[in-house]
């Protein structure tokens, strides 16, 4: 049977028994991956890093595994099967010679699609994908559905498959990096949601062309009788309708064009659901405890997704007592008339943007920000932060890229508000920084605008490093 119509753990059981599997890139998907491999009885099994994945004692060491660590690591392969990690391009010299010479490339998350018998929600954007994949899975878990929620997020899903059953739904947030890798006629997600487009991984992606086709994936090759939910207000995002045959579902934070037959739209306090051209009231916008208008947008996709198969009692009960997901303008506490907020997340300029956009506009925020650099233009935060910070505190590797916009933009703006600029020489310098500068009533934002690498392994330990340096003060 070829890997592309297997739909069963049973056939692939039997597919991979006799063959020689190399899983490239041990990291949080791909640990289970080697455990659920060894299970379904794959011959060998060659588990490849380039990091000393076991330096710090945490990860098992299978005796019937081999391993190949260090700069070396993509040497000799030639496996049957390939499973690359998503963080790595399928596009080296390396993968080529290796599909060239008969091995199969695949991934942990084309395996789950193949595998997985319930009915599936994928969810992409540049901004706002979590909060959307969380929110679906609350209603559709409120409304009594078994849900499994994970992809980009969460536990990897492909080790639970024998626990996933049809009639469940399997809900499932999707990076660029993922999307690149399912670009396959076997990925066709049931309802495909796509929450907007920015600049975003250029430090990864070719160019911002091969982005937006990355996240095109997600509806590209879905039927007819599938959804696909795109922002409307994003212009680039509502194209990619015109190059899906799925139902097309549009959300938007203005009264939708009535030539548009589906889709869920705000109407002064009112959030509506428009369904084969009949429209229905939902909730009210003044529902939704999580406060923001991106949150009110990221609601509305989640109730395109959802408020036919779970009905308006979940939708309610989720809107009045979701809280939102850790490290997305999350606040920490209030300190001396200071308020703390980890907003960790934001690892781009247009997420930082809509992070001070949330607060009310007082010159009164003091805005942590800097890191790795994704080759990703600053220029855009310059006019938000002259006009809504009272400082910013700079730090990592992109500080004098950050400090140069800022003034440069004061430079070309005789109006320009005084804003103050410190550079720091390291995360925790700047959050004392930060502290320092602010006065009772002020805000203290970590909105970094960058990536974490280099100072912490991913925006989770970063946000988590804030706090504990926050409750320390």
């Amino acid at each position: 049977m070829e890997y592309k119509n297997i739909r069963t753990l049973s056939e692939f059981e039997s597919f991979i028994k006799n063959k020689t599997v190399s899983v490239v890139g041990i990291g949080k998907s791909n640990i289970p991956l080697i455990g659920f491999l060894r299970r379904c009885g794959a011959k060998k099994i060659t588990a490849r890093d380039k990091r000393d994945i076991f330096a710090e004692g945490n990860i098992p060491k299978p005796e019937d595994i081999s391993y190949i660590l260090g700069e070396n690591y993509l040497d000799d392969l030639c496996e049957d099967v390939i499973f690359k990690s998503p963080g790595i391009r399928r596009d080296l010299p390396c993968f080529l010679e290796a599909s060239n010479g008969g091995s199969l490339m695949t991934s942990e998350m084309e395996l789950f699609f193949l595998l997985c018998p319930a009915f599936t929600i994928a969810v992409t954007g540049s901004a706002g994908k979590t909060t959307t994949t969380t929110i679906i899975g609350e209603i559709l878990k409120a409304s009594g559905k078994t849900v499994h929620v994970g992809g980009n997020i969460g536990e990897p899903l492909l080790s639970k498959i024998e626990n996933i059953k049809k009639g469940d739904y399997a809900v499932l947030e999707l990076s660029s990096f993922q999307l690149f890798d399912l670009d396959n006629d076997a990925f066709a997600p049931n309802v495909a949601l796509v929450t907007n487009i920015t600049p975003n991984h250029l430090d990864w992606h070719k160019d911002m062309g091969e982005y937006a086709d990355a996240k095109k994936t997600i509806c590209k090759n879905q039927k007819e009788s599938d959804r696909v939910i795109l922002n409307y207000g994003d212009e680039s995002v509502r194209s990619f309708g015109n190059e899906s045959k799925a139902e097309k579902y549009f959300f938007s934070m203005d009264i939708l064009p009535k030539c548009h037959q589906n889709g869920v739209y705000r109407d002064k306090d009112s959030i509506v659901a428009r369904c084969g051209g009949e429209e229905k009231k939902i909730i009210s916008k003044s529902d939704i405890a999580i406060p923001g208008a991106h949150n009110v947008l990221n609601f509305m996709a989640a109730i395109a997704a959802t408020h036919d198969i779970a009905g308006g009692e979940a939708i309610l009960e989720v809107a009045k007592t979701f809280a939102g997901v850790e490290h997305r303008i999350e606040f920490v506490r209030e300190h001396e008339g200071v308020r703390y907020y980890n907003s960790s997340i934001d690892s781009s300029p247009t997420r930082t943007i809509t992070a001070l956009d949330y607060f009310e506009q007082n010159k009164k925020i003091i805005l942590i920000l800097g890191g790795s650099d994704k080759k990703i233009a600053f220029d855009p935060l310059a006019p938000s932060l002259h006009k809504k910070a009272k400082a910013a505190v700079l730090y990592g590797e992109t500080r004098e890229k950050i400090k140069k916009c800022l003034d440069d933009y004061k430079k070309n703006d005789e109006n320009c508000e005084n804003l103050i600029v410190h550079i720091s020489d390291s995360f925790d310098e700047a959050v004392k920084k930060a502290n320092e500068l602010a006065n009772s009533g002020d805000i203290v934002l970590l909105s970094p605008a960058c990536a974490s690498f280099g100072d912490f392994k991913n925006f989770e330990e970063r946000g988590k490093k804030f706090k504990e340096l926050v409750n320390m003060f």
